[in-house]
């Protein structure tokens, strides 16, 4: 049994910083098994915050269902974000669609530009980004200046792969059914393939693959620490 008390008071602590400071704060998840964690301890700690979720349109069935399995079960307030460009018009000059042709214009539409809303009518972004993930994470720090002003607050930074799986194995939560067939780190459809276990160079392997890509662009630009310093 892992003792996680030292990871989740410093959590507990800082959202009630940022309730007694008035700050509106909301959390975005893609609802992975990676994702239970975090939505696990928003649950138990302030399950007021509200969790957006980018919908593309290209999500496998089975993210939704699980998206829609987490919300109930941990009574959530999931709302959903949709671009607010209509899915036929993105394609490019010669017709084809934007995920086949330039990848990181079709997550501009898809993701990133959905979110800017929110981003302005809000003061704190908790995001579930861990440093393992990628080398791009781990140069990220817990508190950080995002794009807008935006504070992103990343709780579950310094978590590694294996106390994500232990907590998740003492918490009795669900993992997403498609990890059963080899899926490790989720998204859409046309942009993620299945990767044996001894081909995982990072926790997002399965994504944008062959590409020079790993990141949708949610998480790009993000400075070391806010502005003046740590708040």
């Amino acid at each position: 049994m892992v003792d996680f008390t030292h990871k989740l008071t410093p959590i507990e602590t800082q959202l009630a910083q940022y309730r007694q400071q008035n700050r509106r704060v909301f959390a975005t998840s893609s609802f992975q098994s990676n994702s239970v964690v975090l939505l696990h301890i928003l649950s138990q700690v302030d399950p007021s915050i509200p969790v957006y979720f980018l919908d593309t349109g290209y999500h496998f069935a089975e993210t939704l269902l699980f998206r829609d399995d987490l919300a109930k079960r941990f009574q959530l307030q999931v709302h959903i974000l949709r671009s607010p460009v209509n899915r036929i018009q993105q394609r490019d000059r010669l017709g084809r669609l934007l995920f086949a042709s330039d990848p990181d214009h079709c997550c501009h539409l898809n993701k990133v530009l959905p979110l800017d809303p929110i981003l302005l009518s809000n003061d704190v972004w908790v995001s579930g980004v861990r440093a393992s993930q990628s080398q791009q994470r781990a140069q990220m720090s817990h508190e950080a200046q995002g794009r807008h002003g935006i504070l992103r607050y990343h709780p579950l930074l310094d978590w590694t792969a294996r106390e994500v799986h232990y907590y998740i194995e003492q918490n009795d939560l669900p993992r997403h059914p498609l990890e059963n067939e080899n899926y490790f780190s989720i998204g859409c459809r046309p942009c993620t393939r299945k990767m044996d276990l001894e081909q995982q160079i990072d926790g997002r392997g399965g994504r944008w693959f062959g590409l020079n890509k790993t990141e949708c662009g949610l998480h790009m630009g993000v400075q070391s620490e806010p502005e003046g310093g740590k708040q």
